[in-house]
């Protein structure tokens, strides 16, 4: 069992299972979002009594359900494909032809290997073909793809991907820069190291204009 245990760990270091689709099973919708939690509460309830807990404490007592609708309602929402946000594009009227970059997107996501916070920020760019999106709609799009078990490398992908489809071209890049609380708050426990991520689409695979985007958002390479 214990083997078993380190094996698991070492393949979930390694990413080896990673894909840029999130591990889903095909019945993950077959109960609605208030059974998923009931069923939640119970494990929690669970776990906290077996860790010798006292749920009996004003303190603690609520907290089973607190965790389970943080779970379906907030941290792992966007695994639920009607929140998906609506990326509406226009038309690019003023023909603005260089590239727009969004510095800065929030970014709250949980590790799935520890289920424990990823926090940091995200850089999206793209150079329009002919279609504008909503700047609001970039920072919904990284928030969509962060509320669920992710790893970091997935999340980029994902949010290239989803732009790249929306706007119509290829021509899209993200950067991420965050901190992993699954290594800064235990294992190595090493509080300043943060994790770097990127994915470069188009033009943006061009070492000018790659240059040019890791100008914009302050962060240095090597070509």
């Amino acid at each position: 069992m214990i083997q078993n245990e380190e094996l698991h760990d070492e393949i979930g270091d390694n990413h080896i299972s990673s894909s840029a689709k999130n591990p889903m099973r095909e019945d993950a919708f077959a109960i609605s979002d208030d059974e998923k939690i009931d069923k939640i509460k119970k494990d929690v309830e669970n776990i906290l009594l077996t860790l010798g807990m006292d749920l009996n404490d004003d303190s603690l007592k609520g907290t089973p359900n607190r965790v389970a609708k943080m779970f379906v309602k907030e941290i792992f929402g966007g695994l639920n494909p009607n929140k998906k946000p609506k990326a509406s594009t226009f038309d690019n009227n003023y023909k603005y032809g260089e590239m727009l970059v969004e510095k800065n997107i929030i970014v709250y996501s949980t590790c799935e290997h520890h289920l424990l916070p990823i926090i940091g920020r995200a850089h999206v760019a793209y150079i329009s073909n002919g279609r504008v999106i909503g700047l609001s709609k970039m920072n919904r799009i990284v928030e969509y793809y962060s509320k669920r078990p992710q790893v970091q490398e997935r999340l980029t992908m994902q949010i290239v991907q989803e732009l790249q489809k929306a706007l119509g071209t290829e021509d899209v890049a993200c950067v991420i820069d965050a901190k992993h609380l699954c290594v800064n708050s235990r294992g190595i426990s090493d509080i300043e190291s943060s994790t770097v991520t990127s994915e470069f689409g188009g033009k943006f695979k061009e070492v000018q204009c790659k240059r040019e985007f890791l100008d914009y958002i302050k962060l240095e390479t090597r070509f």
